[in-house]
């Protein structure tokens, strides 16, 4: 049996300058205020609200970096969505350097993979209340972009 899934959107996700918190108990700590963005998709498209979401980032000590995300969701027309995910994104040390400088770096030379989480009450967009989706992405110019999947 094969994983099936159907494209939902492509998400791009729009940063403000990165916040070094330090090493915390937990592991090295950044966070990522969002500033906005987009999505579009063929059943839902809109904007990333600049109001609400960050990415809490923690360097683990095996190397890997997880993701901890919240955002909101503003679909063209007017429902709101929270997006909630958590990620892996995983690279060589100089991959990883390249990528703390903010140089561009193709997606293809490192992973990153992540489960959204879609919460509404607009009716519109219920249907995202119950779904399952994966994720993958790479950083880019000002931001990052995902492609996101429903599975089947």
């Amino acid at each position: 049996m094969s994983l099936q899934s159907q494209h939902l959107f492509t998400l791009f996700i729009a940063l403000h300058p990165t916040l070094e918190l330090g090493q915390t108990p937990a592991g090295g700590r950044r966070i990522f205020p969002v500033s906005g963005g987009h999505f579009q998709g063929e059943r839902l498209k809109g904007k990333v609200s600049p109001l609400i979401g960050s990415d809490l980032l923690l360097a683990r000590t095996d190397g890997t970096f997880q993701q901890d995300v919240r955002l909101l969701l503003v679909a063209d027309d007017g429902g709101l969505v929270l997006m909630t995910y958590r990620g892996v994104r995983r690279a060589s040390q100089a991959v990883d350097e390249r990528l703390a400088r903010g140089e561009t770096v193709d997606a293809s030379e490192y992973y990153l993979r992540t489960t959204p989480y879609f919460e509404t009450a607009a009716p519109a967009h219920a249907w995202l209340n119950s779904i399952v989706a994966v994720a993958k992405g790479g950083r880019c110019p000002g931001g990052v972009e995902y492609e996101v999947f429903e599975v089947l």
